[in-house]
C-alpha cells in the first residue's frame, strides 16, 4: 500500500478540538489513529478533544501518561486512549491488550514509535508540530495507506 499524505494548518486550540470531532465522528470500532509529535504539540488537546466530542456526557478525559490506558464507553463503541511514553519494552504493550483492542476498539495512541513491530499497516497517523512562530499555530499532517482513511478524512478538509 502506498503512503499518502495531507497537511493542514491549525490555527488554534479550538480549531484543533474541532478538527477532532470531526474526525472522530467517523471512527468505529478497529479505527487506530497515531498521534506523533514533540511534547507540547497537542497529541493528547487532540485526543481529548476527540473522545469528548463522542462521550453522550462530556467528562474529564485525562492524560493517561501514568495509567498507560484510559478506556471509555460512548455510543462510536470503546475508545482506548493510550499513551506509552514510559514503556521500554514491546511486551509491555501486548500485556496491555493493545493488540486485542486494535480490532474490537477505536484506538488513539499517543508515543506510536514504542508499538515498533505492532504498528499497525491500518492506522492513521496524525503528526503534529509546533509553529516556530506561533505558540497557538500546529502543522498537522495526516497519514494513511489503508484505502478506508479517504471516506473518513472527507470531513477534515
Amino acid at each position: 500500500m502506498t503512503p499518502h499524505s495531507r497537511s493542514i494548518t491549525l490555527n488554534s486550540p479550538e480549531e484543533t478540538a474541532d478538527l477532532a470531532a470531526r474526525l472522530g465522528a467517523e471512527l468505529q470500532p478497529g479505527d487506530i489513529v497515531l498521534l506523533e509529535g514533540e511534547i507540547g504539540t497537542g497529541k493528547t488537546h487532540f485526543a481529548r478533544s476527540l473522545i469528548q466530542s463522542l462521550m453522550v456526557v462530556p467528562e474529564d478525559v485525562p492524560s493517561p501518561t501514568f495509567t498507560l490506558v484510559q478506556a471509555y464507553d460512548t455510543p462510536s463503541g470503546e475508545i482506548w486512549h493510550c499513551d506509552l511514553y514510559r514503556l521500554s519494552v514491546v511486551e509491555e504493550i501486548e500485556e496491555l491488550g493493545l493488540t486485542e483492542a486494535f480490532d474490537t476498539a477505536i484506538c488513539l495512541i499517543e508515543w506510536p514509535d514504542k508499538l515498533r513491530l505492532l504498528t499497525p499497516t491500518t492506522a492513521l497517523t496524525l503528526h503534529l508540530e509546533t509553529d516556530p512562530n506561533s505558540m497557538e499555530t500546529r502543522q498537522l499532517t495526516l497519514i494513511w495507506s489503508d484505502p478506508k482513511w479517504p471516506q473518513k478524512l472527507e470531513g477534515t478538509e
